[in-house]
């Protein structure tokens, strides 16, 4: 995923800081340790970026939630109804299944996508 470096999708995918793209932002790398699943670290330790712009700066990840939340239900949809041909009843099981399951993933997407919209990559700040 190096490829990626210096571009916001790195950035969204790793959730890594969005300006120097050096560490987490999140103090547990994995989601699914739910009592963490949001607590970020306050500053970035490489560039000194403060994550939290502002009191309630992420309550606008929820708009971003929507949009990422129905991308999931969509492909489970495609998964379970067009591939493998499953009725509507076991096909709204699936997706309600995939909604629950990939909620931690979904969440931190959002944040990620939120922030990088406010925030941007300096490779000066990425190699000091």
């Amino acid at each position: 995923m190096n490829f990626l470096k210096g571009t916001k999708i790195y950035s969204i995918l790793t959730g890594s800081c969005p300006v120097c793209q050096k560490e987490s932002m999140y103090t547990a790398s994995n989601p699914y340790k739910l009592s963490n699943t949001l607590k970020m670290q306050e500053r970035c330790s490489h560039c000194g970026t403060k994550y939290k712009i502002e009191p309630s700066f992420f309550y606008g990840a929820m708009y971003v939630s929507y949009p990422v939340g129905i991308a999931f239900a969509v492909a489970a949809f495609v998964i379970a109804n067009l591939v493998f041909k499953l009725n509507l009843v076991a096909t709204f099981l699936v997706i309600a299944g995939t909604m629950i399951l990939f909620l931690p993933i979904i969440l931190r997407l959002s944040r990620n996508i939120w922030i990088n919209f406010f925030m941007h990559y300096n490779k000066e700040k990425s190699i000091s």
